[in-house]
């Protein structure tokens, strides 16, 4: 396959806002793909390298070479040129990956240039997002979507699955299973401005548990040994011994569990966000003694030897209970009485937690979706929204980035919607690191704004939401102010524009 047909199909689904449409046009170009060309297809029009990262920033992508007169350049030629330039290392590294590169879009035209420089850039803002391109993958099989979301959840990756799916259809995408030791994709939640809506969705008895402000884990046991992972699939296993000692005590030869790891002072309140996700980064300061994270366990999905990811909810929480001791379960009550389940709000909140999880005991573990099965209420409007864009400071903020410009996921094209800017809530610390890491993920600047990938997530608190013709969604936050970056989320995991008029009501 050409990556002129990627581009044609980049450009049609990026010109049209219907979910269908993308769907079709996503549907056709795999089918024409060449056996082993699916998993590149779907990434490179999912926005994505298979590679991950190669090498190349912002700047090689400046000085662009003469376009080819025709098209020529293959799928799998432009796999393997990637592949080259990510390996590239050492000395006079930079100077041969910009070599590599300007080589590569010398034979493309440019509108082959425009499309591959963009999805180097992460600018391909088309709409093709996991959950469009799922629906195109089973489209273009033949095979019924939920075959595809439950392959997708199982292996975590949507290149493989539209292999098997393309490949050998149903029977393919069932072959993938809950691995122990495979991390797959975590179930998420939807929101709800109070408890009375959260139960009022669910219309029965629920869980509820405490939601902390801590970082996800999927903790895969087996044979005694632990691995760590985190909600974006990253192993960190080896950074956090102490959870990895309190996992071997328990008695229990293979199991997959779900929960939250957190840093606690001495009187049991969290210490800020920042200090867990210190113990989870890639780079620790060696300076002062780590602080030790405490395991909250609140799942199980696996238990020696039985997968129960379709098990309803009580199923999975009377299994968890069976092997894992109260100190590292996630305190919870079931109940469908209102005043019990603000009572458990109520402590979760007064011990520094963010509020808590109204959890239905029927549902399965649907990994990778935010259904209606879990409903997070917290005492203060917050969303986890993407940064599209930044502007400069001025005064005491010269020289730093600071007015961020606020989007929320649209499901149905794909793409992001303004919600309006910020600079509130901004601490000289969290200031210099948004300017440094902003930067990095610039993809076009002038004198006064920064455009970058949207790729960081931001979670923002605001008092309401207002009626304003400035913005395409046709509403504004009002006193948005940021609480923190959420270096654990994807830009997927981004709250929706559904969501933004669900948890408040739009104020004229």
């Amino acid at each position: 396959m050409l990556i002129a047909d990627l581009t044609r199909t980049s450009a049609a689904v990026a010109a049209t806002s219907g979910r269908k449409a993308k769907v079709t046009a996503l549907a056709e170009c795999l089918r024409a793909a060449e056996p082993g060309e699916a998993a590149i297809v779907v990434a490179y029009l999912s926005g994505e390298l298979p590679q991950r990262q190669i090498g190349v920033g912002y700047a090689a992508l400046r000085d662009v070479p003469s376009p080819a007169p025709t098209p020529t350049l293959t799928v799998r030629e432009v796999d393997a040129a990637f592949t080259e330039i990510g390996a590239v290392s050492g000395a006079g590294s930079v100077a041969r990956r910009r070599e590599l590169l300007a080589a590569l879009l010398g034979r493309a035209t440019r509108p082959e240039q425009d499309f591959l420089i963009r999805l180097l850039a992460g600018e391909l803002r088309q709409g093709a997002l996991d959950g469009v391109m799922a629906e195109a993958i089973a489209a273009a099989a033949g095979v019924p979507s939920a075959e595809v979301r439950r392959a997708v959840m199982l292996r975590g990756s949507l290149g493989p699955v539209a292999t098997a799916a393309l490949g050998t259809g149903v029977e393919g995408l069932r072959a993938f299973t809950l691995e122990v030791g495979r991390p797959i994709k975590p179930m998420l939640a939807a929101s709800a401005p109070s408890l009375d809506d959260a139960f009022g969705k669910l219309k029965a008895d629920a869980a509820v548990e405490w939601k902390l402000d801590g970082i996800r884990a999927q903790l895969h046991v087996s044979g005694g040994e632990t691995r760590v992972f985190t909600r974006t699939l990253d192993e960190i296993t080896s950074r956090l011994p102490e959870v990895v000692a309190a996992m071997a005590e328990l008695p229990v030869r293979d199991a997959v569990f779900d929960g939250e790891l957190i840093a606690l002072r001495p009187d049991g309140r969290p210490h800020p966000f920042q200090v867990t996700a210190a113990r989870t980064a890639t780079r620790t300061s060696k300076a002062t003694e780590p602080v030790p994270l405490a395991v909250f366990l609140f799942d199980v999905l696996h238990l020696d030897g039985v997968d129960l990811l379709d098990a309803p909810g009580a199923d999975r929480n009377a299994a968890l209970a069976r092997v894992v001791p109260e100190a590292l379960r996630m305190p919870r009550a079931v109940t469908g009485d209102p005043a019990r389940a603000k009572e458990v709000f109520d402590e979760a909140v007064a011990r520094g937690h963010e509020g808590v999880m109204v959890k239905s005991l029927d549902t399965p573990y649907t990994a990778g979706r935010r259904g209606a099965g879990w409903i997070k209420v917290k005492p203060r409007h917050t969303l986890d929204l993407v940064v599209l864009a930044v502007e400069w400071g001025h005064g005491r903020r010269q020289g730093l980035l600071s007015n961020l410009h606020l989007g929320a996921r649209d499901p149905e094209s794909g793409g992001f919607v303004m919600l309006g800017k910020t600079f509130k809530g901004l601490t000289d610390e969290l200031l210099a690191w948004q300017t440094k890491r902003l930067r990095e993920l610039a993809v076009r600047e002038d004198d006064w704004t920064v455009h970058v990938r949207p790729e960081l997530v931001v979670e923002i608190a605001f008092d309401g939401v207002q009626r304003s013709p400035r913005y395409p969604g046709g509403i504004a936050l009002r006193f948005a102010r940021v609480l923190r970056y959420r270096p654990d989320k994807t830009a997927a995991e981004a709250d929706t524009i559904d969501t933004v008029r669900a948890v408040a009501p739009v104020l004229d």
